[in-house]
């Protein structure tokens, strides 16, 4: 196995992107190895932060959203706003933490 590259904050060379550089551009790596990486210092604790740089010449345009891909996501995203303790639409993506609807997890507690 090789070892990559690693590059600081800023001073990555021309011709490579991070994943987010690239979606920005309408690209996506399109199966190429990582040729990179990129560490920005933290400034509290910690050690750094990590990034995976991409060549650019080797990016592929971003697969273009399809109805059927559209519809998927959209009930995808519905069932993520859906109370599993009382079937209503949040209105907002229930948290994992709570698994149900803010009212429904508030309920036993102020029933007490």
């Amino acid at each position: 196995m090789t070892t990559l590259p690693v590059y600081r904050w800023r001073l990555a060379p021309d011709g490579l992107a991070t994943r987010r550089q690239l979606r920005a551009a309408g690209l996506r790596p399109g199966g190429q190895d990582v040729v990179a990486q990129l560490e920005r210092p933290r400034r509290r604790r910690g050690g750094p932060l990590v990034a995976f740089l991409y060549r650019l010449d080797l990016a592929k345009p971003v697969r273009p959203m399809t109805p059927g891909r559209r519809a998927a996501l959209a009930k995808a995203n519905a069932a993520r706003r859906t109370c599993p303790a009382c079937g209503r639409d949040a209105g907002y993506v229930i948290p994992a933490s709570l698994g149900m609807c803010v009212p429904c997890a508030d309920a036993p507690r102020l029933a007490a």
